[in-house]
């Protein structure tokens, strides 16, 4: 399979989407812009799910589903809401088909128009504030903590799988609050949570901050992000978190009584993640011989392949082989033992390497007389031969090794490709090379916008724990208190 890859460097983007297609994530549909996710790729997203939902149920959320329909006139009460998504709406305009009375086949029936058109989810504020209105009536209803795990459809002209698709999987967490404080503080503890995610469990490092306003979301007061750094130099929202005040309470006239008996309107987050995320995992940690897959994510953490010569050995060799599986599995480990007869051993290695599988053993019919086993680790490629003693205490420490060293690996490339510049000519060549730009600004959209169109390169977030720093504007010159971080992005 790696000898068809495209390499990271002859053709970065290429290279993505062969490790998705050949490694069996997904593939593109037959409805443009649409995907397929496979088996083995949902697996990964199964388990990102399970761990999120474990994380929100531990904050405590719970889960519901709202309608993927929201009817057009929901999203005319909130204006800068309506006016970010406009250009991404598939819009549902009829509710019925019939022949074609010239024998051409199917059409729109024209007498069944809907008397007002239903927007098929961008996202879904609107029809969760108006079913709110009927949930919240007192203080005693708040906090309000809903999550939603759902698909959206955002109407992409460009598209490239799991990144950037017209259809795609998600989840949204929408809370409401009886007070301002309370809604700011959740939109950062679920920052947090994301944070906590990408490190600990994709290990991805994530730099933590707000968007400026020009890229805020829609309807959002303040929104909160992480991003990580492809190998390409490109960043990668992974996360966002947004604190919308009260306007969308105010929009769907959503009130509460409070303690002081006194009719207010409730403030309100939102929060999501993606299948976005299962591109990030792709990018980061892959190289020219396929996928690398963080042990903890892995739906595979051990692939058993047998090598053999006749029968015999193979029935053997096989017996020993599920023996350590069991072994593997009272471990709490996902072991996948190879046994079939119509590949060779060599095309086994080549397919689970090929697939990111972070430990592969073999066993051969020396490995059975010295009670042996070769162990071959995907990150580094490294191979040693162990006693099969202790193999799952043996295998677990490995796993764990493999997991701390794909997150350093990572933010060993971020910080070597993080870099401080204070002049526009600096600038712009740091932003040629990719990389995580740290510059001055002046906060004015306008010099956001002129960047922006002179480099392709954008504010990716103003850093929660950026240092006040008194300087000048990389391309005003005019005087700034804090460096923010610039990058172009997918």
């Amino acid at each position: 399979m790696a000898k068809d890859l495209s390499t990271r460097e002859e053709n970065y983007s290429q290279w993505y989407t062969d490790i998705v297609t050949k490694a069996d994530l997904a593939e593109n549909s037959a409805v443009r812009g649409c995907m397929v996710i496979k088996p083995y790729g949902y697996a990964i997203w199964e388990r990102m799910q399970a761990e999120l939902d474990k994380m929100f149920k531990d904050t405590g959320h719970q889960n519901a589903y709202f309608p993927l329909f929201i009817p057009k006139s929901f999203f005319s009460k909130e204006a800068s809401h309506v006016e970010g998504f406009a250009k991404e709406c598939a819009v549902v305009t009829h509710y019925r088909l019939k022949n074609d009375k010239n024998g051409k086949g199917i059409v729109v029936d024209e007498a069944a128009r809907l008397e007002e058109e239903l927007i098929v989810r961008p996202t879904s504020e609107t029809i969760i504030w108006d079913t709110y209105r009927n949930w919240i009536q007192s203080y005693r209803d708040l906090p309000l903590l809903i999550n939603q795990w759902a698909n959206v459809v955002r109407w992409e002209m460009r598209t490239r799988l799991f990144l950037r698709t017209a259809e795609f999987l998600w989840q949204e967490g929408h809370t409401a609050h009886a007070t301002r404080e309370e809604a700011v503080a959740e939109a950062e503890q679920m920052l947090r949570v994301y944070a906590a995610f990408a490190e600990e469990w994709m290990a991805i490092p994530v730099l933590r901050g707000v968007k400026s306003a020009n890229e805020r979301f829609a309807g959002a007061v303040e929104t909160y992000c992480i991003e990580a750094l492809m190998q390409d130099g490109k960043a990668l929202q992974a996360g966002t978190s947004h604190f919308l005040g009260q306007n969308f309470a105010k929009a769907f006239d959503v009130q509460f009584l409070s303690k002081e008996n006194k009719l207010e309107y409730v403030w309100a987050t939102s929060w999501g993640v993606s299948t976005r995320l299962m591109g990030a995992l792709v990018m980061t940690h892959s190289d020219d011989n396929g996928l690398v897959l963080p042990p903890k994510l892995a739906p595979i953490q051990v692939v058993i392949v047998p090598i053999y010569r006749n029968e015999e050995q193979y029935q053997a060799i096989c017996d020993k082989g599920r023996e350590i599986k069991q072994m593997l599995e009272k471990a709490g480990i996902r072991v996948k033992l190879d046994d079939r007869d119509t590949q060779k051993p060599g095309f086994k290695f080549n397919e689970w390497e090929f697939k990111g599988v972070p430990v592969r053993l073999a066993i051969g019919p020396r490995d059975l007389e010295n009670s042996t086993v070769e162990v071959a680790r995907r990150d580094t490629l490294e191979k040693e031969v162990l006693q099969m003693q202790d193999i799952d205490q043996k295998v677990t420490h490995l796993l764990s090794q493999i997991q701390q060293n794909l997150f350093q690996k990572a933010l060993d490339f971020r910080n070597s490709n993080t870099f401080k510049v204070d002049s526009w000519e600096e600038f712009k060549a740091k932003i040629e090379e990719g990389g995580f730009i740290e510059a001055h600004w002046d906060g004015s959209p306008e010099t956001e916008q002129a960047i922006k169109e002179e480099t392709k390169a954008t504010i990716r977030l103003i850093p929660l724990d950026g240092q006040m720093e008194e300087g000048h504007c990389v391309y005003s010159g005019k005087p700034s208190k804090q460096r923010v971080v610039f990058a172009r992005a997918y």
